[in-house]
């Protein structure tokens, strides 16, 4: 298909986004972008947050993994929905009752600065890096199969990408984001179906009958029953729940959007009928898999070597209609993560780093003035890392976010943690960042080691937990009895 049709429909995209960011950004304050003015309807936040949660590395590499791993993903996913509930009814509490606009501020309040800050800089590395990769398998589906062809370079798309990101969350922040990501969703939500219906009707068979022959082929093979493989079920489903936990709960990007609930009820609601459709919907990511893998048997049709391009690969062999379909898809997926990630790094930088709440000399046009700039900054950050991550893209990008989820949201788990169910101690806020960096490091040096020091045992996504626990044990070392610890069921 010519590739200056596609670059029009991407272009007409992003004018509905700006378009969107007009409308939600009139007479915006420092308050609109960083709290929406608690004002954001609970069931739009939840609609909106199925993209932000799934982004483009869903979209692309959940059905490509169907390939190497079948549907034991799904013992992930189940795993959120026990996550999702610690979060409804542990951490929204908490950060309600302290009317919280970063959430690391908790940290401050619980153990000290140096804590607050710790859990900050994690939060910024883990999310710069993470939505970074995300936005990066966009541009670099976009610019294999589109603009290559007409001579755009992988970095001019790249900026141009950061920049359209930059101008339609620069003023509205989180209250533009809470509605573009609602209309993004939409757009990858339409774009899985329609591709699973045409890829059905092109093989002329019906849905089940595509089933069964996916199961004859161990294609929708859920529960891997060896202790010791990366997909051992119930290391999966533990898996699942403490990625949600460490990934939603303790992320910035994420919990920013439900703290613009109007209540705490609001926000639970949000919560829960969220962790419901997540569900379903990565589920129909893997029978979109399922499909690619039936239709490459069935026609022949050669895979790509690279997982994360078999998605794009199929859906443009199959035609126009299914390859725009797909492009928008691709899109809206990549930006429903990318949009939020720079307003909440900007709100932690501000709230977290700089600490605005503790600056009464700062009016709110000096405030203003800062926000913006580490938004750019930001902005320029995030553009390095995608073209310095180009050459190293070699395996499966979700398990590749997964693997540095586990390493820099481990010490978010062990101190959230010991925070909450350690009332009568408090760790030394001083050597808190010693704690929280040497934890990934023992834990990368278990992981590299685990089959020679567990019976041939291997670490997968659970390396989390591990990092958590050790950052815990840490902190239960370097620390003294009080009785000053917040308990939040008072």
């Amino acid at each position: 298909m010519n590739p200056y049709i596609i670059a029009s429909i991407v272009v007409g995209y992003f004018a509905l986004l700006i378009l969107i960011s007009h409308l939600t950004s009139k007479k915006a304050t420092n308050d609109t972008f960083f709290t929406g003015n608690r004002r954001s309807p609970w069931f739009v936040v939840a609609y909106g947050m199925i993209g932000a949660s799934l982004s483009g590395v869903t979209f692309m590499s959940v059905p490509g993994y169907v390939q190497s791993s079948q549907f034991t993903y799904f013992g992930v996913v189940l795993g959120y929905t026990i996550g999702y509930i610690a979060i409804a009814y542990v951490l929204l509490p908490l950060y309600y009752k302290l009317n919280l606009t970063s959430i690391y501020t908790y940290l401050d309040k619980r153990f000290g600065s140096n804590s607050q800050r710790t859990g900050s800089f994690f939060f910024i590395v883990s999310r710069l890096m993470g939505s970074a990769l995300r936005m990066y398998l966009v541009v670099f589906v976009l610019h294999e199969f589109v603009f290559k062809a007409i001579g755009v370079p992988f970095w001019a798309l790249a900026l141009f990408f950061i920049v359209l990101i930059l101008i339609y969350t620069f003023k509205g922040g989180i209250k533009t984001i809470i509605w573009t990501d609602t209309l993004q969703t939409t757009f990858m939500l339409l774009s899985t179906v329609i591709t699973i219906v045409f890829l059905i009707k092109d093989m002329d068979i019906s849905f089940f009958d595509m089933m069964s022959q996916a199961a004859d082929e161990g294609y929708t093979r859920m529960f891997d029953t060896d202790w010791r493989s990366n997909n051992f079920f119930l290391k999966q489903i533990l898996s699942g729940a403490f990625i949600t936990i460490a990934m939603t709960g303790l992320d910035q990007d994420m919990m920013q959007k439900n703290l613009t609930c109007k209540s705490l009820k609001e926000a639970q609601k949000n919560m829960l009928s969220f962790s419901v459709c997540i569900v379903i919907v990565n589920f129909l990511f893997l029978i979109l898999g399922v499909a690619l893998m039936t239709y490459s048997s069935q026609t022949g049709f050669a895979l790509p070597e690279k997982s994360d391009s078999i998605f794009a690969a199929v859906a443009q062999n199959l035609g126009s209609v299914t390859w725009i379909i797909f492009i928008i898809g691709l899109v809206a997926a990549g930006y429903s993560s990318a949009d939020g990630t720079l307003t909440s790094l900007t709100t932690t930088f501000c709230f977290d780093i700089l600490q605005f709440d503790k600056k009464p000399n700062y009016d709110e046009q000096k405030k203003t003035k800062i926000r913006k700039t580490t938004h750019i900054v930001f902005a320029a950050i995030y553009f390095l890392i995608i073209i310095v991550f180009k050459p190293f893209h070699t395996d499966s990008l979700i398990k590749t976010l997964f693997d540095i989820a586990g390493y820099t949201y481990g010490p978010l788990l062990g101190l959230f943690c010991f925070g909450l169910f350690v009332k009568k101690r408090n760790p030394s806020d001083k050597a808190v960042p010693f704690i929280a960096i040497l934890s990934p490091i023992i834990s990368y040096l278990l992981n590299i080691y685990s089959e020679q020091l567990f019976f041939g045992y291997k670490f997968g996504f659970e390396i989390l937990i591990v990092n958590g626990l050790l950052t815990f044990v840490g902190l239960l070392i370097f620390s003294k009895k009080a009785e000053d610890g917040i308990n939040i069921e008072k």
